[in-house]
């Protein structure tokens, strides 16, 4: 029997947060501010590393990559999400959907590849600190970034390959913010049983493995820090690997709930605020998570200040 009269999909429509349609434009000041936070802050990281040579390290090196995926990954999401905010009909086409879905993605995978090599470089710096500056040198530490980037972005090629080819020829409105994997999948024409799996086995490769890593990792380093006999020893131990957790256990925790799960056609509620918890408010978190309380990052701008205060007096 021949089928007539299919339309094909072209470009979909972003419902935003219709539960909380009234608070809208509130939602937009606070995201727009977090995004310029996200943007400032970040950019901030980058800029201290790249000009004061004291911070030009491997944890910061790490950082410095963790800061620039953190202006792509908000940049991939937050924009458009301010637009169905401030538009009663808020539509994105059918390749831009597509790629954000591929960047979204990919850059959170290589974030948790990135956070993964962080907690491997504390591991070395406090479990083997007389090996540490043999084993992570500047050229192991920017091979272990690039790999991370390649990462992110291979795991999930061919998954998005699978993602493209499906047929839209039905609904073409997406209950979310932005285009997510489950909602997506919900309006296509054909089978998606294959991408769900893949979709859940790469959220366990990527989450759950590189979870076991880092705590592995962690408790190596608690039980190296215990064994310390210096209480200040101990106390700035803990102090270099705090933020590291705090920032670990935020991610992943909304990470698990939303994609570590076999049906990925809903969009709960409570799915769509993990949703803004992961891709506008952690990525505001973080640069004030590892340098508010870092003393290396306070004297690199305490000394940034002062030179410049210098020039200008000389001038």
């Amino acid at each position: 029997m021949k089928v007539t009269n299919i339309t094909t999909v072209t470009e979909f429509i972003l419902l935003g947060i219709p539960f909380l349609h009234d608070l809208h434009n509130v939602f937009f000041v606070v995201g727009f501010f977090m995004y310029l936070t996200t943007i400032m802050g970040n950019g901030f990281i980058l800029v201290i590393v790249a000009i004061e040579p004291r911070l030009q390290t491997p944890m910061y090196i790490f950082l410095s990559n963790l800061a620039f995926l953190e202006i792509c990954y908000t940049t991939a999401v937050i924009p458009k999400m301010l637009q169905t905010l401030v538009e009663t009909r808020t539509t994105i086409c059918f390749y831009c959907c597509m790629a954000q879905i591929y960047f979204h993605f990919a850059l959170g995978g290589t974030e948790l590849f990135i956070l993964t090599a962080m907690s491997f470089d504390r591991y070395l710096a406090i479990c083997k600190p007389l090996q540490y500056p043999l084993i992570m040198t500047k050229h192991v530490c920017v091979q272990m970034s690039l790999a991370t980037w390649y990462g992110g972005f291979f795991i999930l090629f061919f998954q998005f390959l699978l993602l493209l080819k499906l047929p839209f020829c039905g609904s073409n409105i997406i209950d979310h913010f932005y285009c997510d994997i489950g909602p997506l999948l919900s309006l296509a024409c054909a089978d998606t049983h294959t991408i769900e799996l893949l979709g859940l086995f790469s959220s366990f490769v990527i989450i759950i493995m590189t979870l076991i890593l880092t705590v592995a990792s962690y408790i190596f380093i608690i039980s190296t820090i215990l064994r310390i006999p210096s209480a200040v020893g101990r106390k700035k131990a803990f102090s270099t690997c705090t933020s590291h957790l705090i920032v670990v256990s935020i991610l992943y925790g909304a990470l698990i709930v939303m994609y570590v799960r076999p049906n990925m056609h809903s969009s709960s509620r409570v799915s769509r605020v993990l949703a803004v918890l992961n891709t506008a408010l952690t990525p505001m978190l973080n640069p004030f998570i590892y340098t508010i309380r870092n003393k290396e990052v306070q004297e690199a701008v305490r000394s940034l200040i002062q030179k410049k205060g210098f020039l200008n007096e000389g001038f």
